[in-house]
């Protein structure tokens, strides 16, 4: 029996009680990817189902392996889907060519992990915020419209008009970060994903570059996809937020609700593994200790894949896929669904996580 969706749970759209809401932005569902050959393919997308709206931002969470990287590269049309569909804006990215494929290509953009690999060290910071106009001739078409654009990002990031000839050795960690920034506001995107644009900063230097990436969202209304391993990251800039296991969305809704009410135990166990100041020096006893490790993706278990390390797990959980639990938004978060995969789900409240 395969695994229920989380779309259906989640989506928006006509409603009996009011008018139609508009489509999201971005609408992936149901989406596969598997590479190898023969036999022995390793699924890094299973039925995958995610969605974001216009100027909100999507937190994609989940250890390491989980598909998040994949998730990416399909939604930035670098990898082509096995199966499912992939909406941008209602338009399917894949059956573009030419002319139409190049246009859309401007609407979504990346901010990489990594913000001293990421930059050409040859390049000037006005060179590399002007790449993209190389292919795109028509966004910026004069070298006089270039060099006032180029300003303007600079400043829009945070740094000086003066930076524009400096180059990346001069700069910091995180003013590297902010010329990646730049780069990616070029050709005026509406979407731009975001694979662990801080982990590579220090902590005062993670909290100025996640405020541009704010400020940004509020002047320009742009839309992220945020992937990070730093849940306290997550809960900060994150609307929505979808938890990743073994290839598969386990658990989606509203940020708050999804910390603080967790619905599958694997996304309990991850926000009790998030670190926490604690003056005592003593061990906290709510931290969740699974057991065993994460299974290969080359076999991923029967029934919920999960279930090799939940203590919840019984013998319904090895012969059955698990189905949708839909819990409502409290009075916070609004009436919009949070929803997860799981036989036995948590208590509402935070007792059993």
């Amino acid at each position: 029996m395969p695994e229920t969706p989380l779309t259906d749970a989640t989506a928006t759209g006509p409603r009996a009680d009011g008018p139609a809401t508009p489509p999201p932005l971005l609408e992936v569902r149901g989406v596969t990817k598997s590479f190898g050959q023969g036999r022995r393919r390793l699924t890094a997308l299973d039925g995958v189902d995610v969605r974001v709206e216009r100027g909100q931002t999507l937190g994609l969470v989940g250890e390491s392996g989980c598909g998040k990287s994949t998730l990416a590269r399909v939604v930035l049309g670098l990898e082509r889907p096995d199966s499912g569909t992939v909406r941008f804006d209602g338009i399917d990215p894949f059956t573009l060519r030419g002319k139409e494929l190049l246009a859309w290509r401007r609407r979504v953009q990346m901010v990489f992990q990594d913000p001293f690999a990421s930059l050409n060290a040859r390049m000037s910071a006005a060179d590399l915020i002007g790449e993209p106009w190389r292919t795109h001739r028509d966004i910026v078409p004069t070298a006089q419209a270039r060099e006032r654009r180029v300003r303007e990002l600079l400043s829009l990031v945070g740094l000086r008009e003066s930076d524009a000839h400096r180059y990346p050795n001069e700069f910091s960690g995180g003013q590297r970060q902010r010329i990646g920034i730049a780069r990616a506001l070029a050709l005026d995107p509406d979407l731009i994903v975001c694979d662990e644009p801080v982990s590579a900063l220090d902590l005062s230097v993670q909290a100025q570059v996640l405020n541009v990436l704010s400020e940004l969202r509020e002047r320009l209304g742009v839309s992220y996809v945020f992937i990070s391993h730093d849940l306290s990251v997550v809960r900060h800039v994150s609307d929505r937020v979808t938890v990743m296991y073994l290839g598969k969305v386990i658990e989606q809704g509203p940020t708050e609700d999804v910390f603080d009410r967790p619905v599958h135990p694997y996304t309990a166990a991850l926000m009790s593994a998030a670190p926490t100041l604690d003056v005592s020096g003593q061990a906290q006893d709510d931290e969740i200790q699974l057991r065993g490790e994460i299974p290969s993706p080359y076999d991923i278990p029967s029934g919920c894949r999960f279930r090799t390390r939940c203590w919840k797990s019984e013998a319904r959980c090895a012969e059955l896929a698990p189905p949708v639990v839909i819990r409502d938004g409290t009075a916070d978060t609004g009436p919009e669904p949070h929803a997860g995969l799981c036989h036995f789900p948590l208590a509402a409240g935070p007792a059993e996580a």
